[in-house]
């Protein structure tokens, strides 16, 4: 029972080693046009792979913290202890949005405890009106911008990915186009047109074209990912900037409600 597998094993093992063998020498024997597209193919996927592995740290990281970051957010609303604990999180967007927010929120409520005194002479409240609608239209600024530089951030070096998935074909393409060229005026040249002749050449321009279609299936497939993932937290961005306005509307509402039971 055993023979086979011994027998079927170190064959498998040569052949697959064998392959690999005949791929560097097609490489080593392909032209110097065919050569320089392969090493440009080769620079397109190391840095498609760099960002990869970037990204996907980059975005496991972001969605862990937002989790942790929310789960603290619906459990306690105080808004002081919330921005001490997400200074730690600086992958979560999320966490970013509330700084910006509360930054803003905190400069406008000391901006206005200044200037409390002249609110109080407005018998119609409509300098207190005003004031409100001036602040959450800033904090709803500070919030929108956040969420550009935030979404910027995620978004860094994808649009490569997609350069890549997009070109890599037609530069291997174009190799493959020139090697066959090549083999063809080879054949010209030498007169000979058999099997023996044309195969090395056209195998070896083939290279090219499996090179770039190695390079860009996991940039697209990557890419897709990366899109899928970036829109959900930015679909999560929308949602907390709602809910931190919403919040912001209830200070200023228990605020006015506290100074009329003090007047």
């Amino acid at each position: 029972m055993n023979i086979p597998f011994i027998v079927f094993f170190p064959a498998g093992v040569f052949a697959e080693g064998a392959f690999g063998s005949d791929v560097l020498q097609m490489i080593m024997h392909a032209g110097v046009v065919v050569k320089f597209v392969l090493m440009i193919l080769f620079l397109f996927s190391i840095l498609s792979w760099t960002i990869i592995f970037m990204k996907i740290r980059l975005l496991r990281r972001a969605k862990q913290e937002t989790s942790d970051f929310l789960e603290m957010f619906w459990d306690s609303r105080e808004m002081k202890k919330l921005y001490a604990a997400s200074e730690g999180l600086r992958f979560s967007p999320i966490a970013s949005l509330f700084r910006a927010g509360y930054s803003e929120f905190n400069r406008i409520r000391k901006l206005q405890s200044a200037l409390d005194g002249e609110e109080k002479k407005d018998a119609g409240g409509v300098g207190e009106l005003w004031s409100q609608q001036a602040a959450m239209g800033n904090v709803e600024r500070s919030l929108k911008r956040a969420t550009i530089d935030q979404t910027d951030r995620l978004e860094r070096a994808v649009s490569f990915l997609a350069t890549t998935g997009n070109t890599t074909p037609f530069i291997g393409l174009f190799g493959t186009v020139w090697g066959i060229m090549e083999s063809f005026r080879g054949i010209g040249l030498k007169g000979s047109a058999n099997l023996a002749v044309v195969a090395p050449g056209i195998s070896e321009a083939l290279i090219a074209t499996a090179a770039g279609l190695a390079a860009a299936i996991p940039a697209v497939v990557a890419f897709n990912y990366f899109t899928h993932s970036i829109a959900a937290l930015r679909t999560e961005m929308d949602i907390f900037t709602s809910d931190f306005l919403s919040m912001v509307e209830r200070q200023y509402y228990r605020k006015q409600v506290a100074s009329r039971v003090g007047a």
